[in-house]
């Protein structure tokens, strides 16, 4: 693959660098070590808090709008109206006259819509050949619109709440994408079945993860036995059924502590039910942590639960990035059969499947782990072996640029 094959690229994201987004970080920054020239272009301001180390060393380009590009957008609007007159005239038509879904969604589309405007005129400017959406939401819609009013090729990728449930514009980006990436064979089958797009279009990329530098070792499953989660603080983690089985289990004379790692919307309702349960002796919430601070957790750690579920708003996680990391330390994990988890876990092979929303099937799982020790091992290693054969960011970022390559060049 030659130097002159690498099409300049735009990234085009909400925030960069996002603390949360550390697998979007490492994909750019691995794309641009591999050689491929990458432009970042957020629709939101910038980001200061929680960042990496990595994430606050970044040098490569980033050109952020936000709310005070406000009052410069509206001229690009008009300036495609004066060069494209009926192609502007019809995509905001097609904008406007649309019945949108979900409030959150809606505005984040919007502004998306108002900004692409000014992307495409930038892109054009910047001698952008290729564009791309880490997101099938609002970055997605930039990019289409972009590509619309610059013929200049554009690809997504879909994650989870991007696509559950999906915006009402996800039938023309899918239809008019170049191609779409997915980090799951699940929501492939989903979105193909949904649009009856050809399945030539989808490309399943696994998200890559640091490989981990332990060696193989064995969790010492020793009381208190330390249990962890870790993850926003949102409905579609199923953190309120984790509670509700760390109640069981202290009914059954368990002796373990809870560490609960992250910040979201359902932290007081989430304290709320620990007190009510009378387990604040138990479970620690130890709010947001750096990156750099999670490898502590996780060596600390002798089981990993992750109970996903399926919110009523149709939201739901994919392959949770923390399921990986967990087995890259070798702790056991136990999560559910939601999305994507089914393509990393192999029930009682590589970790424990319980059913959603099912506090006791997970502190039976938990209690079958800390009883049978060489079971849990065994598992661990598999999940272990899992990750490095499927989710290495060396090999998937390799794949992902080759991709684009063979996209491009034709």
């Amino acid at each position: 693959m030659s130097d002159n094959k690498l099409l300049n690229t735009a990234y085009i994201l909400l925030w960069f660098p996002k603390p949360s987004e550390t697998f979007v970080f490492s994909e750019v920054k691995n794309l641009l070590g591999l050689g491929l020239p990458i432009s970042v272009y957020t629709l939101y301001g910038r980001l200061e808090k929680n960042l990496s180390s990595d994430m606050q060393a970044y040098e490569g380009s980033i050109f952020r709008l936000g709310w005070r590009s406000f009052f410069f957008l509206p001229l690009f609007v008009i300036y495609w109206f004066l060069r494209s007159p009926g192609k502007t005239t019809k995509l905001i038509a097609r904008i406007v006259f649309r019945r949108w879904k979900g409030v959150e969604k809606t505005a984040e589309n919007a502004w998306a819509c108002f900004c692409s405007f000014y992307l495409a005129y930038r892109f054009e400017k910047d001698q952008i050949q290729h564009i791309h959406a880490p997101w099938a939401c609002g970055c997605a819609t930039a990019a289409w619109l972009a590509s619309q009013l610059t013929n200049i090729p554009f690809s997504f990728t879909m994650r989870a709440w991007d696509i559950y449930p999906p915006d009402s514009l996800i039938h023309e980006k899918t239809k008019d994408a170049l191609f779409i990436r997915s980090e799951t064979q699940y929501n492939i089958n989903y979105l193909q079945n949904l649009t009856a797009c050809s399945i030539d279009k989808f490309e399943l990329t696994y998200n890559g993860v640091p490989m981990s530098s332990i060696n193989t070792r064995s969790v010492s499953m020793e009381r208190p036995y330390k249990l962890l989660a870790v993850g926003r603080l949102v409905g579609k983690k199923g953190y309120e059924f984790l509670l509700q089985a760390c109640g069981v289990l202290q009914t059954k004379k368990i002796d373990f502590h809870l560490s609960i790692v992250g910040d979201g919307p359902y932290l007081k309702q989430l304290k709320r039910l620990c007190k009510s349960l009378q387990l604040e002796s138990i479970v620690t919430f130890h709010g947001f942590q750096p990156y750099e601070k999670m490898p502590i957790f996780f060596r600390e750690a002798e089981i990993f639960i992750m109970p996903c579920i399926v919110h009523s708003s149709g939201d739901r996680d994919g392959i949770p990035t923390v399921l990986l990391e967990a087995l890259t330390h070798h702790v056991p994990v136990i999560s559910t059969p939601v999305s994507g988890i089914l393509e990393l876990i192999e029930n009682g092979v590589s970790g424990i499947l319980v059913p959603e929303k099912d506090p006791s099937a997970i502190a039976d799982a938990v209690t079958l782990l800390i009883t049978e020790k060489q079971k849990a091992w065994d598992m661990a290693e598999m999940g272990n072996q899992k990750v490095s054969e499927l989710f290495n960011a060396e090999k998937n970022h390799k794949r992902v640029l080759a991709l684009y390559n063979t996209y491009l060049s034709n």
